[in-house]
């Protein structure tokens, strides 16, 4: 066991195999933690403190003015204190400490972030972009069919395995955050899309044996997020679309779509796989956002 007075790195540690094992968060998540959390407590130990518990309400608020100062991002910002927060709250939980000086820090709501989508027409066009005469753009309509279909996050999408699509029942099984499973239903247009790939162009993607991934790059190989990130980039720039977006773009999409034609919010959770219906929430702020545009522009009296 690491000494604590030689680690001032040593709570920080039970704190993200706290994450790991009982939360059972994504390696990338616990990543992400790790960093916010290493930052702080590298600004904690440069103001002369000994350690997280010797950290003030001001300490944590002046290092979030340090923050703004170093050109970090509201959302950023937030993010930060959500984790200092938790972090807190944990060494707190473990009698670590016994007060939480983050306790009483409220996340400012002019730091909410609203997620960035497209409209319908604009999924359309990004839809009708690639060229499903190659083998390629064939493999890429039937990507971003997919995730748009679905709400994937990229990482599911490129981690996809055949086995884990049933295209005659119309459903697919993907492993998300936490390693939690879903069931995702899959609709008659992405089915025939991937059903014409894995027929047409997938064959002729598969090297020496074969590869459980569904989509393959072409060396025989699974795709990669950031090969994804690049053509989605492409074909947004091809189909006029000016926005600045994401493969998450296209998940925002799927949920806000859903929820504006009358889908259950539960069943969006369950779809996007959110463990907290709050997060899922976020969304009914988009779609207020648009009605009350639609109101403005079209009513008398707006």
């Amino acid at each position: 066991m690491k000494d604590k007075k030689k680690d001032k790195y040593y709570n920080l540690d039970l704190f993200l195999d706290h994450l790991r094992v009982e939360r059972g968060l994504a390696v990338n998540t616990v990543e992400a933690y790790g960093r916010d959390i290493r930052r702080f407590l590298d600004y904690v130990y440069d103001k002369g403190l000994s350690g997280p518990e010797s950290a003030s309400r001001s300490t944590i608020m002046s290092y979030l003015l340090y923050l703004s100062q170093n050109n970090l991002s509201a959302r950023s910002r937030a993010r930060a204190l959500s984790v200092i927060k938790s972090f807190y709250a944990f060494l707190v939980n473990e009698d670590l400490m016994n007060r939480n000086p983050a306790s009483d820090l409220e996340t400012p709501r002019a730091l909410i972030h609203l997620p960035q989508t497209l409209s319908f027409k604009e999924v359309e066009s990004l839809l009708a972009a690639p060229d499903s005469n190659l083998i390629g753009g064939l493999r890429d309509k039937a990507m971003l069919e997919l995730i748009y279909a679905t709400g994937l996050r990229v990482s599911e999408l490129v981690g996809l395995q055949s086995a884990h699509i049933n295209i005659e029942a119309g459903y697919i099984r993907t492993m998300g955050k936490g390693s939690k499973e879903r069931l995702i239903p899959l609709g008659d247009v992405a089915r025939d899309w991937i059903k014409q790939y894995c027929n047409e162009a997938r064959p002729g993607l598969v090297k020496r044996g074969t590869s459980p991934y569904l989509f393959l790059n072409r060396r025989g190989t699974k795709l990669s997020r950031q090969y994804f990130w690049r053509k989605l980039k492409e074909y947004a720039l091809a189909a006029g679309i000016r926005k600045k977006i994401s493969p998450h773009s296209l998940r925002h999409s799927f949920a806000t779509h859903l929820l504006e034609r009358g889908a259950d919010l539960r069943a969006v959770q369950m779809m996007l796989g959110h463990a907290d219906i709050a997060t899922t929430q976020i969304y009914t702020h988009v779609t207020r956002e648009r009605l009350k545009k639609v109101h403005q522009q079209y009513h008398p009296r707006a």
